[in-house]
């Protein structure tokens, strides 16, 4: 007789064991299906990074837009030469010669600022309050533009006209310094140490904000091809600078 759970004895008096039942194993889903893949949930930092580097963006593509508005303003502005035969167009145009240099000298004076905006914010990959505020700050200088130029160019006493349109590029060119300052400050720029481009801007800005607010009380003292003649000063005030930032670039390898 025997016990249930006992092999049977086998002949010769030795028991006889059961075969061994093998014990099942589930498989994972990482076995079952070897190619899927699991994406992980960003996290919130990730997201946030992101959002930054597209408000950056996009406050550069508004800026884009706004100054492209802003030159088209002044070419709508432009008279045109009228007349009869070649000698009256060409005494018009000599009539309204000093619309077309005013528009000459704020297409290179907005392009100029806003290639130095360009050349700072293709290094800045996130924002702060501070400066949106400012860029919309300098925006607002460059959408007055064409107002000062049509300003400049009107009948009337000319200080007051040469003074605002002064005026517009000393806080045009002060509010661009204050950018890059604040882009530095906040550590706003996606590399590890301020680029160069920075420093030489900032300083250019500070330079030309200087030139133009000497040549208002000029205007006031002077005559008006004196006040016009001031702002000359501006290339080579600038290649002044550059120099001495350049050497101040240089002089610590030299030790």
């Amino acid at each position: 007789m025997t016990t249930p759970g006992r092999a049977a004895p086998a002949a010769g008096g030795r028991p006889r064991h059961a075969p061994a039942v093998r014990a099942e194993r589930r498989l994972t889903s990482r076995e079952l299906f070897p190619t899927m893949t699991t994406h992980t949930s960003p996290t919130p930092d990730d997201g946030f990074g992101e959002a930054r580097a597209v408000g950056a963006d996009r406050l550069t593509a508004f800026v884009d837009a706004a100054v492209a508005i802003a030159l088209t303003l002044l070419a709508l502005d432009l008279p045109v030469p009228t007349g009869d035969s070649t000698d009256a167009m060409l005494r018009s145009v000599s009539d309204h010669s000093t619309e077309y240099l005013a528009f000459a000298l704020s297409f290179v004076v907005i392009a100029a600022h806003w290639r130095a905006h360009h050349e700072v914010f293709r290094f800045v990959d996130s924002l702060s309050n501070r400066l949106i505020s400012l860029t919309l700050a300098w925006l607002f200088m460059q959408v007055l533009m064409p107002f000062a130029t049509r300003v400049l160019t009107a009948d009337g006493v000319f200080p007051p006209r040469f003074s605002l349109y002064a005026l517009v590029q000393v806080l045009a060119s002060a509010l661009i310094a204050l950018i890059i300052r604040e882009i530095r400050r906040a550590h706003l720029y996606r590399t590890a140490v301020p680029p160069r481009v920075f420093a030489q801007n900032q300083v250019r800005a500070v330079c030309l904000a200087a030139v133009f607010a000497v040549s208002v009380p000029v205007s006031f003292l002077t005559t008006s091809t004196g006040a016009y003649l001031s702002w000359l000063a501006a290339p080579v005030v600038l290649a002044v600078a550059r120099r001495v930032q350049g050497a101040r670039t240089v002089a610590p390898h030299g030790f």
